[in-house]
């Protein structure tokens, strides 16, 4: 006897789509049609095994509504916008590279002006209940834009001061605004839309709501200048833009499946670029844009990994390389062994990359040095998946090992990962630590 079941398990899609509703009514209407949550994959496997039991005959019309949903789809509006497919199209080598490092590390160095051993977190802070139930209530309309503006500024100064006090020398404004690092994109660029209870497991307990990906990307307007302007206006010290990059936008989305990842990662390249490019017009001298899933979106199939990595890279450097030398370009990437795409990761030619190593006591060190890695590294020196709080010995032996492996000149100190699961508690003594270990091993260089 033949048995018709799904491929895997369904707990990593949504469970109905009759859940959702879409504020635009023609959108409302196309993604019911188009989309098939854990419901609809289970109906649709009901009439396959219909069709195979009773003749496909049995199943005619429902195949010829599948039919007419993905030709009226392919002409629906904003699934494909030539001036995006032209802009794409135009993409050259030119667009993708940036001067040589060593003339950047210079001028960097020169408009930065920062110690050795500059010391900065990943980018978010804890995430408080009162944050939460702030950003929960501006989205049912109950707490006004200024209003949510006020509480949100309030948290970004604190943030700010905070890391002054702590005496970090590169801050950043906390994110207090986003509630995922894909979804708050996705919710503000043309081609997504976000679900509001599409939830499914991410890992262990934790879960997330994926964004869907149904259209060509292009960003309306800026996302993240205003935050990053304002929490530059509070500081002398540089703090840094903060941005998702192109793979991992569409890993940990829905990625639409009429289009190849390439071209969509372009797309959303470019939509970055725009950004990157505003954040510098505003002052902001160094921008991170984060690739944690680089490794995570590898292919199974070895024979496909040279060109998976060509075109993530050819993204990451399409929305970073559009920006003067003495802008300092930063990613981080986690949640993964770095040797097998380590040239990869030389290759996105960012200026500093940030990457998680304190759980694996700098493991990837001689990976690094064996790779001849020649730009800024920031391998992390406190485990943020763990609420232990690390002494400062145990942070300066690992800042040491760091330095046995990379010259003082190109070495950052940070955490693994950001503190947006921390709580406040543990981060200040943690971070007060870090400090702390970083002074001493700069006496002693």
């Amino acid at each position: 006897s033949l048995c018709v079941a799904t491929t895997n398990s369904l707990q990593h899609v949504p469970h109905d789509t009759a859940l959702e509703t879409w504020d635009d009514p023609e959108l409302d209407a196309n993604l019911h049609a188009w989309l098939a949550f854990a419901d609809q994959k289970v109906g649709e496997v009901v009439t396959l095994a219909k069709g195979i039991v009773e003749g496909f005959d049995a199943i005619a019309p429902q195949i010829e509504e599948s039919t007419r949903i993905l030709r009226e789809r392919a002409t629906a509006p904003g699934v494909v916008r030539p001036e995006i497919r032209e802009r794409v199209g135009a993409l050259g080598e030119s667009e993708r590279a940036r001067a040589p490092y060593g003339e950047r590390a210079a001028a960097q160095d020169a408009r930065l002006a920062l110690p050795a051993l500059p010391t900065t977190t990943i980018g978010s802070f804890p995430q408080t209940t009162d944050i939460r139930k702030a950003r929960a209530a501006h989205a049912k309309g109950i707490l006004s834009d200024a209003d949510y503006r006020a509480r949100i500024e309030r948290e970004i100064a604190e943030v700010v001061a905070l890391q002054e006090k702590l005496g970090l020398d590169v801050l950043v404004h906390g994110e207090a605004e986003r509630n995922d690092m894909v979804q708050y994109f996705a919710e503000l660029l043309d081609g997504f839309a976000a679900t509001r209870n599409g939830w499914v497991q991410s890992y262990g307990s934790r879960c997330t709501r994926p964004s869907i990906l149904w259209g060509d990307v292009a960003r309306p307007k800026a996302m993240t200048v205003d935050w990053a302007a304002f929490a530059q206006s509070l500081t002398d010290k540089p703090v840094k833009g903060m941005l998702t990059g192109p793979v991992t936008i569409i890993a940990w989305s829905f990625p639409r499946n009429d289009l190849g990842l390439a071209e969509v990662a372009d797309q959303i390249g470019l939509a970055l670029r725009d950004e990157v490019e505003d954040l510098e017009a505003a002052g902001i001298a160094i921008i991170q844009v984060d690739e944690p899933a680089l490794r995570e979106l590898l292919p199974l199939d070895a024979e496909d990994h040279a060109d998976y990595l060509r075109w993530s890279v050819d993204s990451f450097r399409v929305a970073t390389a559009g920006v003067r030398p003495d802008t300092q370009i930063h990613t981080h990437l986690c949640y993964s062994e770095f040797g097998q795409i380590i040239d990869a990761i030389a290759a996105l030619d960012a200026d500093v990359t940030s990457i998680e190593a304190a759980r694996s006591r700098m493991e990837v060190l001689p990976e690094l040095a064996e790779a001849g890695f020649d730009h800024g590294i920031g391998p992390g020196v406190w485990d943020i998946h763990s609420p232990r709080i690390p002494s400062v010995e145990e942070i300066r032996s690992l800042i040491d090992a760091a330095l046995g492996a990379i010259p003082a000149k190109r070495l950052w100190i940070n955490p693994d990962c950001g503190l947006k699961t921390r709580g406040y508690e543990e981060t200040l003594a943690s971070l007060s630590h870090l400090v702390e270990a970083t002074k001493e091993a700069r006496e002693a260089l």
